[in-house]
């Protein structure tokens, strides 16, 4: 099987930072793009950042110049930096995964997602 599991959310004031984690792990042969996505209460996820196998990153307008996402390759992880944290980034962030594994020799490519990881930006 595969898992994602996301750490790092939490409660912050506005101006904070914080730093999300989503760690892959299980039937791994490759993956070829990790990102990040989020959900407030009473609207739709949003794709908040993503980054492939070969670096190329997307941000949504709302967060560029404040989150980076990074991948370490090699870990199998992916960070979500968040910086000056607003309160309408108050959602749940979801790691998402695009992996590859083998099953009989054929190579699958599925989307994983992780539980969520609860971020509340306020004072």
């Amino acid at each position: 099987q595969v898992q994602l599991v996301e750490s790092g959310g939490g409660l912050v004031q506005p101006g904070g930072s914080l730093r999300l984690s989503c760690a892959a792990s299980g039937s791994i042969f490759s993956i070829r793009a990790m990102g990040w996505y989020r959900q407030a209460p009473g609207k739709q996820r949003e794709l908040v950042a993503l980054v492939t196998s070969g670096g190329v990153t997307n941000y949504a307008d709302s967060v560029k110049g404040r989150f980076t996402i990074v991948r370490d390759n090699a870990k199998n992880m992916a960070y979500l930096q968040m910086n000056s944290l607003k309160p309408e980034d108050t959602a749940v962030y979801y790691c998402n995964a695009l992996i590859g594994r083998l099953n009989l020799d054929v190579l699958e490519e599925l989307d994983y997602w992780g539980q969520g990881t609860q971020v509340t930006v306020s004072s």
